[in-house]
């Protein structure tokens, strides 16, 4: 049986064929969730729930995935409390909350629930992989040396994305350092027309809790807006 060529299907094998990680600066490791169960088999149920088709669709591209979202579910800032209760999707993973996965549900719920949300959206990263430092989540641009040596993977990371059927006129950066690098990696690749740069749901979980309402609301009309 011949797999439908889809936005799910094409995610599935750019995030399953991802090459390793070149050998890495100070001490960080990466991880290959994708290719392993039981991510791998939930990022692909995930697809063919709400990626089987081919609507252009606007990217929010995070950091890099973390451990107890991406790195546990295969699914970007879904953790697995929310791949069962938000989108559907049985798992016999622990519950565990991630911060980020919070937030970005309530966003989902805001704009109409996962099925309404993911037929206009695309939640990614900008560098795929897990990376781990002492067994804790790091980031991409921690460390000048460790961003140097992961630029060219950055780089074919996005243009891959970009050919999933992505939308070119917009994109959304999940954090106001990683839009630097996005910019950054926008104006030599040339791929989307203007990115725009909001706060990481992490940050604002951590240090404007109080605020979360209101940022869910604006994130909403901002992304309603697009459509």
């Amino acid at each position: 049986m011949t797999t439908p060529n889809t936005f799910g299907s094409r995610l599935a094998a750019f995030l399953t064929g991802f090459p390793a990680a070149p050998p890495l600066p100070g001490g960080v490791a990466a991880h290959h969730p994708y290719q392993t169960p039981p991510a791998a088999e939930l990022l692909l149920r995930f697809g063919q729930r709400y990626y089987a088709d081919n609507q252009p669709r606007v990217a929010l591209l995070g950091i890099n995935p973390g451990r107890f979202g991406a790195g546990t579910t295969g699914v970007a800032f879904t953790d697995p409390a929310a791949l069962q209760h938000h989108c559907g999707i049985a798992n016999t993973l622990p519950h565990r909350a991630e911060l980020s996965s919070q937030f970005v549900y309530q966003l989902v719920v805001a704009l109409g629930g996962a099925s309404e949300f993911y037929r206009h959206f695309y939640l990614g990263s900008l560098y795929p992989l897990v990376l781990l430092r002492e067994g804790k989540n790091y980031n991409y641009y921690d460390a000048p040396a460790l961003t140097q040596a992961l630029w060219p993977q950055m780089q074919y990371a996005l243009r891959q994305q970009a050919d999933l059927g992505l939308r070119r006129d917009v994109a959304i950066s999940l954090g106001r350092r990683n839009g630097e690098y996005f910019q950054k990696l926008n104006h030599e690749l040339g791929l989307f027309g203007r990115v725009l740069v909001f706060d990481h749901p992490r940050y604002l979980m951590q240090y404007k809790r109080r605020a979360v309402p209101e940022f869910v609301a604006r994130y909403a009309a901002e992304l309603a807006g697009l459509l």
